[in-house]
């Protein structure tokens, strides 16, 4: 057979698309070859003119026709003798002409090429996504019509399954038969699932080349990118390739139209497909599940089903859909239950099937196949399939419907699997992998974890980690649910193999190469080796870094998103908790990372939080809620959860992905707040002590701080995280106490020891740190975890006398009785400091005293600001310098000797908020200022920028009032406002150039001078908006008194210019456009952008303004009680206590609560309570909803579906029964009555008479 011509099918790309493909797949033909019959064989049938490959003798070449002496002694055909292999000339991309945009791959080869290598081209160059599973289709093929029914089944069953398992679907890929059938389900699914659909269905045709119809379009020796395939006639049935199928293989065996040349390569590709592994990168735990699915097929197939049965592959024969399918079905049915005897025949001691199964077989056998002459062959065949029956399954389609065809495909391969098991292996793992890949856990509830069978840890392990990777979090709850310990699944080490599956291209996998370059690069150098092999080993991990992903890349990261409220994370699992500095920690983790990296052995210490943090990182939403459901500390989990999300969003690119970020972000808020909530029903002491509970998983850090970092403003307006800010806020004294009274006792401070001012009474303070006896019936000493902060006179106590670095409450804390307590301050010193001492009272002086700070300024400024030295300054303007020197002092001591954070955390936190940089620009301006007043050059400058510097101080005003509760919503309404009015200038400058400089040029042909021309072009025209129009100057028709003139030079000497006259009709048009446009248009759109702002912010600026507002209490909680300028004396009186004699601060944790032992456990354990019925709440919520009762109605509406299925086929049984009784009831009255009428004996009673089964009412009356 000569195919080594042929028409070349390239074309349609474009020249370097080819170039770089024939690149790529040049290397095909050196290693897949082809088939050309070499002898030609004399067909006896054709009168000589056609071999028995099926080729014409003139389509052999010289030599196959020449070799007489092999022709006359051979009498049948073989393609491996008569056949040579060549380089192939059929492949790359094929193209169907007016079909498809869509290029398929296509492939001639041997039937003998290794099934490895075209397995790897098929999913690493050709790109076809790895298998979850493999359906191939046997049978169906030629111009056989399949069955309606056959068709719903392969579009409703085989191609809905795959498509949910993510399978492959092996057929001739021919428009004929079954492999139509496959092809047009395959493109009707496709169109129907979504572009971004993961489970993709691949429609793999394995046909033999010399069957192909156009074959010879497909020829180019050099490969075709694509080929341009043309099919005549789509409606009929032909031999030419479905355009529906992604990939073909062309098996050539050297025949032409002769079919089977494909099935020894295609067995041998399904045995190896079946030891591959499933899972991203073949990280899944099972090998790929093959199946074998008979439709219809001739007795020839026998052959091959019993070569494929005895390598124990599974196959799923479709009763009824005619053929060999129908045979087997019958045989496997009615012969189930006849016994394997020895056969008299056999006396080797093997055992055999009975004369008595032959013959059934045989029976069955002419009643199918009455045609096949070879009857014995196909009997022995039969019966070595019938002895391998455990490996098929028998589907009856055309009763059951194609609905349920996932599970029995799943059944199938268990089924097989199972008695291919060893003895030590569950029989149940195979089903659980399979359950798992295919992402099935209604088949896994329904049929493993049903309470019927016993797992064990290491039957969960692998499927576990499966489950983890490629996100299936209703198995991770399942298998946790039924027996998985998580504290011993979660070690260090595998956890870093969850963080080295993160998938390429995500922020997560950017965050942690940068990480992870950081520390190759800065790590200290390995020692030189001229050893080659170390070379390449040191190239492989620059390769391949992911692979040496470990937590100190993943603590990097977190620092990177949590680093301004945590703590860095597994450093104690590295060693590294005692080491502060970066750059030493990172040295540190080298070296350790270079050793045997013991810690990967151990158990995680919080391993539902670990995992947690893993699914948010990579933004799995349901595996994250379900994470946060097991782990701990659910309000600073879910707070976490939400920071996390957010400061990934802000450096996501995808719009699409940083949406998703967002609303997770606020899911996560909501949660926290929505149990909060319930745990502020439950009992407000505790809850308050949640809020400040200092955390070791998170950190070190407390759900204030977190929301804060996490923006969570919702969580900050629950009304119990202001009612504890409200009670730090007012420390000691009442809420409801009037400010008039506060100011009164301010100026007058006897006032604090008279009744003026309400004061909690000692019993309550004592009662709140103590803890009210809960309702366990626990007393004062059990009950602890109801202490809080919030006495500041005693944390100044404390502070005063304690001399270990303990919070506030650690002895109470702890267990120690309250007697144990330093003993109580007189009266009048007590009341001194709770007056004094509260945030409240410290925020007031500060308002006061910057207020005459401001008067101070104003003063100076307009009055008394003197010359440069020696006249100058005044003593009120050293008063002033020394009064900004405090305020200095006192950003200073807020910034870097305030919190635990390093220096380079408390910088960029202090730059973060908008307020300390309107200070350091005072603070700036008036250093500035000060330096040039000094000076008689720069005098007035530095006056000037006082003069500036006044405003900004004055402007600060607006954060002291942030406070306030109806004064604070409007400043961020006007702060947002001020946002529009940046747009709108934009616009008006826009307008307001174009305008000034038109208007200029046509009202003066030359004016030189830089000033008149910044304020005719800019200034004037600002001036019109406000009205403000020189009517005289710009109409010529006006007289205009100004003096002017003509001449350039007095023009260059600063004379002003006269008018241009003949040009002044435009001037008065633009006059009115521009009017127009700015005073109607442009206010008119600012007005509306105000209103807009307005109504948006109107309804949220209460949420703001809470959230604000923890700022300011935190800012004036940590305040030293003195404001400027006298605060100098409570810095020199720090300064004393911290510096000489080493007394450590209470304050340095503001807001921080540490909680150990029995009362830790017991507040989380309060906390899990509150979390579980509020996650059961919404559980009835969700299940009351219509939805949920939808889906419900549509499960019993199934079940009473699948009920009056059976109930039919119990109907249909009950007939066949009635029939076979009926037989036998005349077929025993004709025995009794022939036996009646003979007289060779006498019967001993007469016959028995009929009795009704259901007496009448009459006889039992």
């Amino acid at each position: 057979m000569r195919d080594t011509g042929g028409e070349g099918g390239g074309g349609g790309g474009g020249e370097d698309k080819i170039g770089k493909s024939e690149k790529d797949q040049s290397w095909i033909p050196k290693i897949i070859k082809k088939r050309v019959c070499t002898t030609f064989v004399e067909d006896s049938f054709s009168n000589g003119a056609l071999c028995q490959c099926g080729g014409a003798r003139d389509a052999h070449a010289s030599v196959a026709l020449g070799d007489y002496f092999s022709t006359a002694i051979v009498n049948h055909w073989d393609s491996a003798q008569h056949s040579s292999e060549y380089p192939t000339d059929a492949f790359g991309e094929l193209q169907f002409a007016g079909a498809s945009k869509r290029h398929s791959y296509f492939l001639r080869l041997s039937w003998d090429t290794p099934p490895s290598m075209v397995y790897t081209l098929m999913t690493a160059h050709w790109g076809l996504p790895a298998p979850n599973l493999v359906v191939s289709v046997v049978g169906g093929e030629g111009r056989t019509k399949v069955k309606t029914w056959v068709r719903e089944v392969v579009r409703q069953g085989l191609v809905k399954a795959s498509q949910s398992t993510g399978a492959w679907i092996l057929t001739a890929g021919l428009r004929e038969g079954i492999g139509r059938c496959v092809g047009e389900a395959v493109r009707d699914h496709a169109t129907a699932a979504s572009s971004v659909s993961l489970n993709k269905v691949v429609a793999l045709g394995i046909a033999p080349w010399g069957l192909v119809h156009n074959r010879q379009q497909l020829v180019n020796p050099q490969g075709s990118f694509p080929a341009k395939y043309y099919v005549q006639n789509t409606s009929r049935d032909s031999c030419c390739l479905d355009n529906n199928y992604q990939a073909f293989l062309l098996v050539d065996d050297g025949s032409v139209g002769r079919r089977g040349g494909e099935t020894g390569f295609r067995a041998k590709l399904e045995d190896y497909i079946s030891h591959q592994r499933t899972g991203i990168w073949g990280s899944g735990s099972i090998d790929i599940p093959v199946l074998c699915m008979l439709v219809s097929g001739e007795a020839s197939m026998l052959e091959r089903m019993d070569l494929s049965l005895k390598t124990s592959m599974p196959w799923l024969v479709l009763a009824g859909s005619g053929g060999l399918a129908d045979f087997l079905s019958d045989v496997l049915e009615n012969l189930s239950s006849a016994p394997l005897v020895q056969s008299s025949s056999e006396g080797d001691g093997e055992a055999g099937p009975s004369v008595d199964l032959k013959d059934k077989v045989a029976e069955r056998v002419k009643k199918h196949f009455p045609s096949e002459a070879e009857s014995d062959k196909l009997v022995e065949r039969t019966l070595s399939i019938y002895q391998n029956r455990d490996f098929i399954t028998v589907y009856y389609g055309e009763q059951e419907g194609p609905n349920d065809f996932d599970t029995v495909l799943l059944k199938a391969l268990v089924g097989a699997s199972k008695h291919r098991a060893s003895v030590d292996a569950s029989p149940y793992n195979e089903e659980l992998k399979l359950a798992v890949t295919w992402n099935r856990v209604d088949i896994a509830k329904s049929e493993l974890f049903n309470g019927d069978i016993q797992w064990r840890y290491e039957d969960l392990e692998d499927s576990m980690t499966d489950a983890l990777i490629n996100d299936k979090p209703q198995f991770v709850r399942l298998f946790t649910e039924n027996g998985l310990n998580i504290l011993d699944y979660l070690t260090y080490g595998r956890l870093e193999s969850l963080y080295r599956s993160v998938a390429d291209g995500t922020v997560l996998y950017q965050l942690l190469q940068r990480r992870l370059v950081e520390r190759l690069g800065t790590a200290a150098p390995v020692p030189t080796s001229s050893n080659p092999q170390d070379k390449v080993a040191a190239e492989n991990m620059q390769r391949g870094p992911v692979t040496e992903i470990s937590l100190f890349e993943v603590s990097g990261v977190l620092e990177l998103l949590m680093g301004d409220v945590c703590q860095p994370f597994y450093y104690d699992a590295l060693g590294l908790e005692q080491i502060s500095s970066k750059r030493r920690a990172l040295r540190r983790a080298s070296k350790l990372l270079r050793g045997d990296c013991l810690y990967r052995e151990r158990r995680c210490l919080f391993p539902w939080a670990s995992l947690f943090i893993w699914a948010v990182l990579q933004n799995r939403s349901e595996m994250a809620t379900f994470f946060w459901e097991m782990a701990g500390e659910s309000v600073l989990s879910a707070l976490s959860g939400c920071k996390m999300l957010r400061e990934l969003s802000k450096l996501e690119v995808e719009t699409e992905t940083k949406l998703s970020m967002k609303e997770h972000a606020q899911r996560f808020e909501n949660l926290a707040h929505d149990v909060f909530s319930s745990c502020y029903r439950s009992n407000e002491s505790r809850s308050f002590t949640l809020l400040i509970r200092k955390s070791p998983v998170w950190g070190g850090t407390t759900c204030l701080q977190m929301g804060m970092g996490a923006d969570a403003r919702l969580f900050f307006s629950h009304d119990g995280v202001q009612s504890l800010l409200s009670q730090i806020w007012w420390g000691d004294m009442k809420r409801n106490t009037e400010v008039w009274k506060l100011l009164l006792t301010f100026f007058c401070p006897v006032l604090c020891y008279t009744n003026l001012i309400s004061f909690r009474k000692q019993e309550d303070l004592q009662q709140e740190e103590e803890g009210k006896p809960n309702e366990d019936g626990l007393g004062r000493e059990d009950s602890l975890y109801g202490t809080t902060v919030f006495s500041f006179s005693d944390i100044k106590h404390i502070e005063a006398d304690t001399q270990g670095p303990n919070t506030p409450r650690t002895a109470t804390i702890k267990g120690i009785p309250h007697s144990h307590r330093p003993p109580k301050r007189p009266f009048i010193v007590s009341r001194w400091r709770q007056f004094w001492f509260a945030p409240v009272t410290a925020f007031l002086g500060n308002v006061l005293m910057y207020f005459l700070f401001l008067l101070l300024f104003a003063y100076v400024l307009l009055v008394d600001f003197k010359p440069p030295p020696p006249p100058g300054p005044a003593i009120p303007e050293y008063v002033l310098y020394f009064w900004v020197f405090t305020i200095v002092c006192e950003e200073i001591r807020e910034t870097f000797f305030l919190g635990t954070k390093t220096w380079r955390q408390r910088i960029r936190l202090y730059f973060q908020d908008v307020w300390n940089k309107c200070d350091l620009i005072a603070i700036t301006l008036f250093i500035i200022g000060l330096i040039c007043r000094m000076f008689e050059l720069s005098y007035e400058f530095g006056r000037e920028v006082l003069c500036v510097d006044y405003m900004v101080f004055t402007i600060r005003l607006i954060h002291i009032f942030a406070i306030h509760k109806q004064l604070g919503p409007k400043i961020i309404i006007v702060g947002k406002m001020m946002k529009d009015v940046f747009f709108f200038l934009f616009f008006l400058g826009v307008w307001l150039m174009a305008y000034g400089v038109a208007n200029q040029a046509l009202l003066y042909s030359y004016d030189p001078r830089p000033d008149r021309i910044f304020r005719r072009v800019f200034y004037r025209p600002y001036l019109h908006i406000f009205g403000q129009i020189p009517v005289e100057e710009m109409d010529v028709g006006k007289p205009w008194d100004m003096a002017c003139t003509d001449n350039v030079t007095l023009i260059e000497s600063g004379e002003e210019p006269c008018r241009v006259l003949y040009s002044n009709w435009l001037v008065v048009i633009l006059l009115v456009v521009y009017l127009l446009v700015t005073n109607i248009l442009l206010i008119n759109l600012l007005i509306a952008m105000f209103s807009n702002t307005f109504a948006e912010v109107q309804a949220n600026s209460d949420i703001y303004w809470k959230f604000q507002r923890y700022n300011l209490i935190v800012q004036y909680h940590s305040r030293p009680s003195l404001a400027p300028p006298f605060i100098i004396l409570s810095h020199i009186n720090l300064f004393i206590k911290r510096t000489i004699r080493k007394v450590p601060s209470i304050k340095i944790h503001h807001f921080v609560l540490q909680l150990r032992g029995k009362a830790a456990n017991r507040l989380m354990t309060w906390e899990t309570i509150q979390k579980e019925d509020f996650l059961t709440a919404q559980n009835k919520i969700q299940k009351s909803s219509d939805s949920e009762r939808l889906k419900r109605m549509s499960v019993k509406v199934d079940g009473v579906m699948k009920h009056l299925t059976e109930s039919r086929d119990f109907d249909h049984r009950l007939r066949a029964l009635e029939n076979e009784m009926e037989y036998c009831s005349n077929a025993l009255s004709w025995i009794v009555d022939t036996l009646a009428q003979g007289s060779a004996f006498k019967p001993p009673r007469p016959p028995p008479t009929l009795r009704d089964a259901f007496p009448s009412s009459s006889h039992c009356a």
